[in-house]
């Protein structure tokens, strides 16, 4: 995987593929708990400590929470309560992630030497050599068990165009951390208001984040553990065998895997990046079938969706629709070009000229 690329496009957006990664790694402080007294330490610092540390054994319980309100390719919708996410790493590479999704659950387990995918809702397995051309599109949940990555892939490609700071301490799954804050330096086009990062004050690993935007209060992302524990985990937790009467697939690096809806075509694109910073844009251009794709029962056509809930435009693009929140932008064009950043309109339209 392309860490610059993958740090960037969380940046365009607080999600897409960084927010992947970046799942596994918060849960709130809790309410009314005095700030835990902690060694002073200067941001530089705390951010060289989150850039250099190496990912510890460790377990938990994740919750999310997303208000980001943009139809974001690979994106989860909030998780909490019993459906909370189970994340496990070995500390050497392996890593193992279940998220529940309506009463089946999504498996991705990656041994070192492959990593699996197992659907139990339809009884599918997709299998991927571990780290087959980085630069191609292999499973972005084959790296959710690699928080710290994740982190240090966004820190360091914010931190130019940031302030960053250190805001005090606090506690994240009964651990305490020291808050790192990264808000954008006043030439940066977006409308991010600061990205939080809560970072454990023993192991170093960020256990908390939250994504806030410009005039609103609550975070538009938040994830996190609501369990955090680092130490030697179950070695069976890193192992994998296809149950019997699964379909398995063996997917090539940069091989598409056949989509059966507009959410799972969406899920294909393959996404570039314009720009650099808070300023950056996805952009992409939606698979074939998703143009062509006519409503069926209970689901319809991307183009159909689109002038439902989209607002049409008119530019040098040709003719597009917008879908705004307060945290970002989305523009999707007729010819199938797709930009999406945490910026104002204009932004996305000179990205697609480029």
């Amino acid at each position: 995987m392309n860490s610059k690329k993958t740090a960037l496009s969380f940046a365009a957006v607080g999600t897409a593929a960084g927010v992947a990664g970046l799942v596994l790694l918060a849960s709130p402080a809790g309410a009314g708990e005095a700030p835990p007294a902690l060694p002073p330490i200067s941001a530089d610092q705390l951010v060289e400590s989150v850039l250099s540390t190496d990912v510890p054994a460790l377990g938990g319980s994740v919750e999310m929470e997303n208000n980001l309100g943009l139809p974001i390719p690979g994106m989860p919708g909030s998780m909490g309560g019993g459906d909370q996410i189970r994340v496990y790493t070995d500390g050497e590479g392996r890593g193992r992630i279940s998220v529940p999704s309506r009463g089946s659950e999504t498996t991705v387990i990656d041994d070192g030497t492959t990593v699996w995918v197992w659907d139990s809702a339809d009884r599918t397995v997709v299998k991927v050599p571990h780290g087959a051309d980085h630069e191609m599109k292999t499973p972005i949940e084959g790296k959710l068990a690699d928080p710290a990555t994740a982190a240090r892939d966004l820190v360091n490609a914010m931190q130019a165009d940031s302030t960053v700071d250190v805001d005090g301490t606090a506690r994240v799954a009964d651990r305490p951390v020291y808050q790192l804050v990264l808000a954008p330096k006043p030439t940066e086009r977006t409308l991010l208001r600061e990205i939080r990062v809560s970072v454990d004050s023993e192991t170093r690993v960020p256990l908390q984040l939250e994504v806030l935007a410009n005039g609103q209060a609550d975070p538009a992302l938040k994830v996190g553990f609501t369990e955090f524990s680092d130490g030697p985990q179950d070695a069976s937790l890193f192992k994998f065998t296809p149950p019997e009467g699964a379909t398995v697939t063996e997917q090539k690096p940069g091989e598409r895997v056949e989509g059966k809806s507009p959410d799972e075509l969406l899920s294909q694109l393959d996404l570039d990046t314009v720009g650099r910073g808070w300023d950056t844009v996805l952009t992409g251009t939606l698979p074939e079938e998703a143009l062509s794709m006519p409503g069926g029962e209970g689901e319809r056509g991307v183009m159909d969706m689109l002038g439902s809930f989209g607002k049409e435009v008119q530019g040098d693009f040709g003719t597009g629709w917008v879908i705004s929140s307060k945290v970002g932008t989305a523009l999707i064009t007729e010819d199938g070009r797709v930009a999406i950043g945490a910026v104002p309109e204009q932004v996305l339209t000179q990205a697609l000229g480029k």
